[in-house]
């Protein structure tokens, strides 16, 4: 009898001592899955789950293709992505280095190939919502996949058929849009619901930045939305492995898929731009259910960084730097560096009179507030405690020419 007890208050022990070191955020967020990603992790070409494919035969409203997925069984079930190639292209041939790159990152991926090569966006749109109801009702692994946590992502007309996919599909999770072009040209995003991001190339002549401008201005003001350039790149990038669009992909469809919110520090701000030549956002992401936060404005540059430092005189124990890190006609986006002293800092402020014809319309990372001719940003409520030398930064959209303006920083100790 002693050592029955014995053995059950062993066992009690370990069972407290489980239940007490389980991670607050994965009982927190029961489609967390994997380890706490680093941006080592996030550039990796493979993540820590191991994958299995099966092939898809064609029918079920769509041509074939493959699933991949993770071979774990222990996590519960995974987000789905569905991907579909451009116009005339195969997944097999393009897209496929894709599938066991996101499947091992903790996705079900069904690449599809489409009924015919010449199908068009909206055809490709229907294929996609076709191949995730077969990925979700009737495939081999169907008792693998979440059927509410579904995103779509396509390149070039397909790109076009994923956002069209949104369109039809408010209850995805997430789009996006590889070099996204409809080959009629009237595609509008005016009624999307749907997180979606762009991912194109700065030197493609095919879906043009231009155009992807016009499109992406058609996104309602209060849509999660992202735009990333690839410096350097042509309409082909994606047909290639690269980790520039996958270090950006993975923490777009980790947020909105799982709810996973250690991915928003790489794009909230971007955390390495090496390979970006523009990135717009409107962050801070916050998943469906996740913490409440002030809106946040839209970031909407649309050319190559020009990049102009500016240290500034300052006031208090902080200091303030600038430069200009994209500019358009008619318009910039500018960064400001805010730097603690010599001593620790609970909250900052800095202001600054804008030049002639310069009018400051948006502010991230921080709260604007116009004062007579000047502007005045203030820190956000999670940015503004800095140890000695600490830094932090804020962004800003303004109409005018770009300059280097006269900065003052205060700061409350």
């Amino acid at each position: 009898m002693r050592r029955a007890m014995a053995a059950a208050v062993v066992v009690l022990g370990l069972l407290a001592v489980t239940v007490a070191t389980r991670p607050a955020s994965a009982a927190d967020n029961p489609y967390q899955r994997g380890p706490d990603p680093t941006l080592a992790s996030v550039s990796a070409t493979r993540g820590t789950f191991a994958t299995a494919q099966i092939s898809v035969p064609s029918g079920n409203g769509l041509g074939g293709g493959v699933i991949y997925y993770p071979t774990d069984t222990g996590q519960g079930t995974f987000g789905a992505v569905a991907i579909v190639p451009g116009y005339s292209a195969l997944f097999a041939n393009e897209e496929a280095w894709m599938g066991p790159w996101l499947a091992s990152f903790g996705f079900v991926v069904i690449g599809i190939e489409t009924i015919s090569r010449t199908d068009g966006a909206d055809a490709r749109a229907t294929q996609l919502l076709a191949a995730l109801d077969y990925l979700t009702q009737r495939s081999p692994v169907r008792d693998r996949v979440d059927p509410s946590r579904l995103s779509v992502v396509g390149h070039s007309a397909g790109g076009a058929g994923a956002l069209t996919a949104a369109l039809r599909r408010p209850s995805l999770k997430a789009a996006v849009g590889l070099a996204p072009g409809s080959p009629t040209g009237n595609l509008s995003l005016a009624d999307n619901r749907v997180p979606t991001m762009f991912i194109s190339g700065q030197r493609d002549t095919v879906v043009t930045p231009s155009y992807l401008n016009g499109l992406y201005s058609t996104l309602p003001a209060t849509a999660q939305n992202a735009w990333v350039e690839i410096a350097g790149v042509d309409h082909l990038f994606a047909t290639r492995a690269n980790t520039t669009e996958m270090r950006t992909l993975i923490p777009w469809l980790k947020i909105f898929v799982d709810n996973d919110t250690r991915y928003t520090r790489f794009l909230c701000p971007l955390m390495d731009s090496t390979g970006i030549s523009m990135y717009r956002n409107k962050c801070p992401y916050v998943p469906p259910g996740g913490p409440s936060t002030s809106p946040s404005p839209s970031v909407t540059p649309s050319s190559s960084p020009s990049v102009t430092p500016s240290a500034s005189p300052s006031a208090g124990a902080c200091t303030a730097s600038y430069r200009t890190t994209n500019s358009w006609p008619g318009g910039y986006q500018g960064e400001v560096t805010v730097t603690a002293g010599g001593s620790a800092i609970s909250g900052w402020t800095v202001r600054w009179t804008p030049g002639n014809g310069q009018t400051v319309s948006q502010v991230w990372n921080g709260t604007l507030a116009a004062d007579g001719s000047a502007v005045t940003v203030t820190n956000a409520p999670y940015n503004g405690s800095l140890p000695a030398s600490g830094t932090t930064t804020f962004g800003f959209l303004a109409g005018g020419t770009p300059s280097p303006p006269s900065l003052t920083c205060s700061s409350r100790p």
